[in-house]
């Protein structure tokens, strides 16, 4: 890896670029691509979203075209949080816990997700971002993808929270699990540890995701070796971005506690080491993993590289077998309450009978 070095702004930049670059066949298409590793200002939503613009304004400094953001850096994850849950009891502390939490997710369209558009068509760039969306009082770990000329497109929420993760947010459906077509690569995205799912991995792969966007919360070793995996199993690039994180990154004790570990930090104390990562599809790593702190880690992506590792094993083509293994997604949005009317004018719902 090298260090890039910054181009001259009236502030500076936030953080260094880690930069590799490839030596791409001219022939193919190739894309600048930025995996951000940074922290959320916790329970700071407009700060965060500052932050998040001038990061974004910096990588596109570089010529980046494509940047991706950690899970949760919109809202926050709530890492060392119990939210006062054990089994049958709930706290008072943590119930205001969750009140300050669910006022810092986002409505998924609203006007943070305008400003973050207008971000994307600013600076020219596709843009993968990692929020809290609030639907209600309910809360979804959620993906939000934007287009360089400024447009939303749409969402995935994660499909499996993991473990505790599964008492503040809710479970997404096979109705968001989009590969965005896109003149610089099939989009899309899948969150933290519900890229150990197989079958879900092989329904992106069916929908021909070239680059596999994986923003997690999981800075260990082994990672590492999931995001290599999943390379070289859908022959696509995976950009893996993860946060870094201090204690002081969260309100200190007694507002925020590390539960079980607060005894032991000091404000400087890493929470979260990052590990962000870009792989190539026959499992080579182009940029990171960083674990130095907040980066910005970039590499060119050859298009090329796709086909060359499809030749070898193409997991939903010529190396297929659906006459012994097959399956079915169900895409369409799953809703506990639905309405019928039998005429547009009516006030009143029906119900079968």
């Amino acid at each position: 890896m090298a260090l890039v070095p910054n181009p001259t702004v009236n502030e500076g930049p936030l953080f260094p670029e880690v930069d590799v670059d490839m030596a791409a066949d001219s022939s193919t298409p190739t894309v600048r691509a930025t995996v951000v590793q940074a922290s959320t200002i916790f329970y700071d939503t407009p700060a965060t979203l500052d932050k998040a613009e001038r990061l974004l304004a910096e990588a596109a400094s570089y010529g980046a075209q494509l940047v991706v953001f950690p899970e949760a850096f919109i809202g926050g994850y709530p890492r060392g949080s119990t939210f006062g849950v054990s089994i049958g009891n709930r706290t008072a502390k943590g119930k205001e816990e969750f009140r300050k939490y669910h006022a810092s997710a986002i409505d998924v369209p609203g006007p943070e997700v305008d400003r973050l558009a207008a971000m994307a068509g600013k600076y020219k760039v596709y843009l993968v971002m990692g929020v809290i969306e609030r639907d209600g009082y309910t809360l979804y770990c959620t993906v939000i993808f934007f287009d360089s000329q400024g447009h939303y497109l749409g969402k995935h929420r994660k499909i499996m929270p993991t473990a505790l993760e599964r008492i503040i947010w809710g479970f997404g459906d096979g109705s968001t699990i989009p590969v965005y077509d896109t003149p610089i690569g099939k989009i899309g995205a899948a969150i933290c540890w519900e890229n150990k799912m197989p079958l879900l991995r092989a329904a992106m792969y069916a929908k021909g995701i070239e680059i596999y966007c994986a923003p997690t919360a999981d800075s260990r070793d082994v990672w590492q070796a999931s995001m290599t995996h999943i390379a070289l199993e859908g022959g696509c690039f995976v950009l893996s971005a993860n946060q870094f994180c201090r204690r002081k990154d969260y309100p200190p004790p007694p507002e925020y506690v590390f539960a079980g570990t607060e005894e032991d930090l000091t404000p400087d104390s890493v929470v979260c080491a990052g590990g962000s990562v870009i792989i190539s599809p026959s499992g080579a790593v182009l940029a990171g993993p960083n674990y130095d702190g907040e980066a910005l880690i970039s590499a060119d992506l050859d298009l090329g590289e796709i086909a060359r590792a499809k030749f070898d094993f193409d997991v939903v083509g010529h190396y297929a077998r659906p006459e012994i293994l097959s399956l079915i997604v169900k895409d369409h949005p799953m809703s506990p309450v639905s309405f019928t009317s039998t005429s547009t004018t009516s006030k009143e719902a029906s119900f079968p009978k």
